[in-house]
């Protein structure tokens, strides 16, 4: 009998429990709910889905004898495999025949402005834009972006069009909710919702790459559609999927807005992109790099050399010089600083920090432009005589050095200059010789090779190299950096363990 009132205790408090739960209001207090997914995205939908477009091209391509080139499409996009099949060319015959092919896209202008995938348009012959009312235009390509696989397209309508506005990306974070909107496997428009999975993905579709990851549903015939925030705002570009058999599995990306607004308005103005244009050539810092010049941490962009003819003049930034912040913005490693200056004004001028001897200092740089770099750097000939094929190196009269990290070296005079092929402008101490296995061998260093400089000191003799080394270890470090020339004079950095 005594122990019936604690049964019925237990009996009552876990009925007041039930109860108290049961009433939405005390739920409530008693136990917070975690935050949901939006419970319905029909609204949002509603007023977007009228701006989103479906994009079919045609283009006549003759069979395979007559090496139609095949578009460069991001792996894993969603049009590789109908890009495959398309130019696979029918093997016997000759016959020309159309191949058709499926994208979508977003009106940014009621005007008549679109913007898609580059890869959905390239090399159309014809571009068909199919609104959601069922009206059919034809459009015009404007212009394109490989570098971002960005293309803007032109229709002409009879009405002012729907149109979206670019959202600002910069503010999204990882677990937001997004919406994807586009024509799935030539379906029609189809909308699908997920999360922001991840930000700055490196895919290494092209340099600027600083995809938004997304779960939410991409598939064939996505590319070049808008992803929204729950604003009905475009903060990417679908363009790219991650799976083995062309189908979503959740891990889509897209070309984030912040990158996107510049280059459709310069595609817009000009009809091609005009990117800043530093004028250098850069490599990562690596932990041994970083460790050679006493950082505390690898940060920054290593400068490899000074493109002739470029925006650094007057010596403003030298071979050597390690870039850590550019126009106010830090640099953590070389993409961001190719970003940076892509995206930045042909022509503004910028403060560029720069650390040269350990030492932190701000230079001022007028930016060029990077389509006229590239251009530049097409019309670099090698001189009458160099780059061929290297001459016996034992033809030079004066005898090697030891070795030293395992090379043998010898002075850059003539006779080496010109069995090796080495440019006129190159000066330091040549490679004539790589044991197998040792340092140099590891970080492939070649015969031919120049020694311009050993931990940022210029070399001219085999004996300085000998000496900086030397100096190297007394003072603790474990690994030399060089700065080497190749034959033709463009440089690199490397570091090499010393024994």
């Amino acid at each position: 009998m005594s122990k019936r009132p604690e049964y019925f205790r237990s009996v009552v408090l876990a009925a007041a429990t039930a109860l108290i739960l049961s009433n939405g209001a005390f739920a409530e207090t008693a136990m917070p709910r975690p935050p949901i997914g939006p419970p319905s995205v029909a609204d949002l939908a509603e007023g977007v889905l009228d701006a989103v477009v479906n994009i079919s091209i045609s283009q006549n391509v003759k069979s395979s004898e007559d090496n139609a080139p095949m578009p460069q499409v991001p792996e894993g996009s969603p049009h590789q495999e109908f890009f495959d099949e398309f130019f696979k060319g029918q093997r016997g015959g000759a016959r020309p025949r159309t191949v058709n092919s499926l994208g979508s896209g977003f009106i940014v202008d009621p005007a008549g402005y679109i913007v898609t995938n580059n890869h959905v348009v390239q090399d159309a012959d014809d571009i068909e834009i199919n609104l959601s009312d069922g009206t059919s235009l034809k459009a015009k390509l404007v212009g394109m972006d490989t570098k971002t696989d960005l293309a803007l397209l032109k229709v002409e309508p009879k009405t002012p069009l729907k149109a979206v506005t670019f959202g600002d990306s910069r503010k999204i974070r990882i677990g937001d909710w997004v919406m994807v909107v586009g024509n799935p496997f030539g379906l029609g428009v189809s909308v699908s919702v997920g999360v922001v999975s991840a930000r700055g993905r490196n895919i290494n579709a092209g340099p600027y790459d600083n995809f938004i990851q997304t779960d939410a549903a991409i598939n064939r015939g996505n590319s070049g559609g808008p992803l929204f925030n729950m604003q009905g705002e475009v903060i990417g570009i679908n363009t790219a999927i991650l799976s083995q058999t062309g189908m979503s599995v959740g891990i889509g990306f897209a070309v984030p807005a912040e990158l996107a607004v510049n280059v459709v308005n310069q595609l817009k103005e000009f009809g091609e992109t005009r990117r800043g244009w530093l004028g250098v050539r850069i490599q990562p810092v690596s932990d041994d790099i970083a460790e050679s010049l006493k950082m505390e941490r690898p940060h920054g962009a290593l400068v490899s050399g000074i493109i002739e003819g470029g925006p650094i003049a007057h010596g403003e930034i030298k071979a050597g010089d390690i870039i850590t912040r550019f126009d106010g913005a830090d640099i953590a490693e070389t993409r961001d600083l190719i970003r940076a200056v892509g995206e930045s004004a042909v022509g503004k001028a910028v403060d560029v920090v720069i650390i040269r001897e350990g030492k932190e200092q701000t230079v001022r740089i007028t930016l060029g432009r990077l389509e006229d770099g590239e251009q530049l750097a097409k019309a670099v000939t090698v001189p009458e005589g160099q780059g061929t094929e290297p001459q016996d190196p034992q033809a030079a009269p004066l005898p090697a050095s030891d070795a030293v990290l395992g090379m043998k070296l010898a002075v850059l005079d003539e006779d080496r200059r010109k069995a090796f092929g080495i440019a006129e402008t190159i000066e330091g101490v040549v490679v004539t010789e790589v044991r197998p296995n040792s340092p140099a061998a590891e970080r492939r260093l070649e015969p031919g090779d120049v020694i311009v400089e050993v931990g940022q000191e210029a070399m001219a003799t085999p004996e300085d190299v000998t000496a900086r080394v030397e100096a190297l270890k007394a003072d603790g470090r474990r690994n030399a950096l060089l700065m080497i020339a190749n034959k033709s004079g463009e440089l690199r950095f490397v570091t090499v363990r010393m024994e």
